[in-house]
């Protein structure tokens, strides 16, 4: 049996409602930071893709928004961003929280797998957070009742435990087919969109509670400075709805964009292994979320929606 022959893959839905640590497991799996994190929900916007190849097998994660009813237009692409991603893969993972009651956005993921027959596995996490680990066990029978879960794997994210567990368990669903991506990728997102993203997941940590929901970025321009080494240059805009926003982003004197920015950069600097110069911009797109063409611009396919 030839190399190419013996690889396997498949594609895994990561789905669950906002909050749950969905992004956190996904970077947990992949050992490395590819989807933003915050602890706000509704954090991921859209289906991120993360690599994770060992040896033969080659799992294919997609992050998925946080499933809610939704308030705008970019809140209906969210929507629909994750019912495509639980349509087009080969498995999914659900993500709830240990200890808590099955929410409405779990019987809802739920009766989709079992509509289209799909293969699951349930990962309760947080455990870390619970201080009575027997209540998972009546947790578990009710989620076992409602549909035949290949695994049921408690983790914390952000202590690891059970993390390898629960890869092992999803490399069952991998088949064989070859890889999709090259063994050493995390990520196909390209690297103007994680830069942009990590300067969003700055300004989500930073600012008050109704301004990030409001905040889009892009980079307009990432590129290695000529004859001054490893540095490269980034310019981003952050687009807010209101002038007051625009205001509390800059901040007194220009504070709190000089600290998005700080904190930004060392964060790229990390992940893309070189130095950052970075430089910011605040603008106003009064509603954008609502918005088609504004909702395009910033790279959320909103084609589809009821005008």
């Amino acid at each position: 049996m030839s190399e190419e022959s013996k690889r396997k893959s498949a594609f895994i839905a990561i789905v669950g409602r906002p909050n749950v640590g969905k992004s956190s497991l996904l970077n947990a799996m992949l050992g490395s930071k590819v989807a933003i994190v915050s602890r706000k929900p509704q954090t991921t916007r859209g289906r991120v893709t993360g690599i994770l190849t060992k040896g033969e097998t080659q799992l294919v994660f997609i992050d998925t928004p946080g499933l809610l009813k939704p308030r705008s237009r970019l809140g209906e692409y969210m929507v629909r961003s994750v019912l495509e991603s639980v349509s087009g893969v080969d498995a999914c993972l659900l993500v709830e929280e240990a200890g808590k009651k099955i929410s409405g956005a779990a019987l809802a993921l739920i009766e989709k797998f079992r509509q289209s027959g799909l293969p699951a596995a349930l990962a309760l996490n947080k455990i870390d957070l619970l201080p009575d680990k027997s209540v998972m066990m009546a947790q578990i029978a009710e989620f076992s009742g409602l549909y035949p879960f290949r695994a049921v794997v408690p983790v914390s994210a952000v202590g690891r435990s059970g993390v390898g567990a629960l890869t092992q368990e999803l490399e069952q669903f991998a088949r064989p087919g070859g890889h999709f991506f090259d063994d050493d990728a995390l990520t196909d997102q390209p690297e103007h969109v994680l830069a942009a993203e990590i300067v969003r997941e700055k300004l989500l940590r930073l600012l008050s509670s109704e301004v990030p929901h409001g905040v889009a970025v892009t980079v307009e321009q990432m590129a290695p400075r000529d004859g001054a080494g490893a540095v490269t240059d980034v310019s981003a805009t952050i687009y807010c709805e209101k002038n007051s926003h625009k205001g509390i982003i800059i901040g007194k004197d220009g504070a709190m964009l000089k600290r998005v920015g700080t904190c930004a950069r060392e964060d790229m600097e990390k992940f893309f292994g070189c130095k950052i110069n970075l430089k910011l911009w605040v603008k106003v797109r009064e509603d954008w979320k609502n918005r088609e063409t504004e909702l395009r611009a910033f790279g959320y396919d909103s084609s589809g929606f009821d005008t």
